[in-house]
C-alpha cells in the first residue's frame, strides 16, 4: 500500500494512470502526453509498475500499459475506509456539539 500512495503522490504518475485507465496504450503513446523524455516517462512506468497499479504486456517490439484493476481496488479501498472513519468521527462531533448547545446553561 505503502507503494501505491507514494506512486500517486506524483501528477505526472496520477496522469499516465488516467491516460490507460480505459484502455491499453503503448509506451509511445504515453509519452507523447508529456513535456519530458521518454526514459523519464519509462521511470514513472516502472514506479506504477512496481506499485501495483499498472499491468505491462509486450506485443512484438512495443510494451502496452494498463491500468491494474486489482491494486487500484486495494487503494480505493483504502482511501475509502479512511475516509469512512473521518467523516464517521466528523459526525459524532457535531451531533456532540449540537446537543451541549441544546443544553440549558443554567
Amino acid at each position: 500500500m505503502e507503494a501505491a500512495l507514494k506512486a500517486m503522490s506524483n501528477p505526472t504518475r496520477r496522469e499516465i494512470l488516467r491516460l490507460v485507465q480505459n484502455d491499453e496504450k503503448p509506451a509511445g503513446e504515453i509519452a507523447s502526453n508529456f513535456p519530458i523524455s521518454r526514459p523519464a516517462i519509462s521511470q514513472h512506468l516502472t514506479v506504477l509498475k512496481f506499485a501495483g497499479l499498472i499491468d505491462e504486456r509486450r506485443s512484438g517490439v512495443k510494451r502496452l500499459y494498463r491500468t491494474r484493476v486489482e491494486g487500484m481496488a486495494e487503494l480505493k479501498e483504502f482511501l475509502d475506509n479512511f475516509w469512512d472513519n473521518r467523516l464517521e468521527r466528523l459526525k459524532s462531533v457535531i451531533e456532540a456539539s449540537e446537543v451541549s448547545r441544546m443544553e440549558p446553561s443554567w
